[in-house]
């Protein structure tokens, strides 16, 4: 049985640093792109960024770009969002995600999911 478990979310003040982590279990990752994307109260999800199986090529969400660094150890099949700067509008429950061969930010290309964790900026 595949799985990806997220860990690392919680609540932090604006401005303040998280640091999420998925670590996938079931299959290896090493030749597919992993992701996040984030869920916030009353909103659609959104792709927020991802990462080839080479941990080189990555793509960013406008929104994210310089405030967040997605990185990934395909040694651990474990892929990670660094996340700074934070701000009240950051908060929603951030889903790990992986599947794709090809880069693309569309959900529906992403097979296999986590089941989220929250993250809350309070201001």
């Amino acid at each position: 049985q595949v799985r990806l478990v997220e860990s690392g979310g919680g609540l932090v003040q604006t401005g303040g640093s998280l640091r999420l982590s998925c670590a996938a279990s079931g299959r290896t990752f090493s030749t597919n792109y992993m992701g996040w994307f984030r869920q916030a109260p009353g909103k659609e999800r959104e792709f927020v960024a991802s990462i080839a199986w080479n941990a080189i090529t990555t793509v960013y969400a406008d929104f994210v770009k310089g405030q967040f660094t997605i990185s990934r150890d395909n040694a651990k099949n474990t892929v990670y969002l660094q996340m700074n700067s934070l701000k009240p509008e950051d908060t929603a429950v951030y889903y790990c995600a992986a599947g794709p061969t090809t880069r693309t930010v569309r959900e529906s290309a992403y097979g296999y999911w986590g089941q989220g964790t929250q993250v809350t900026v309070s201001s």
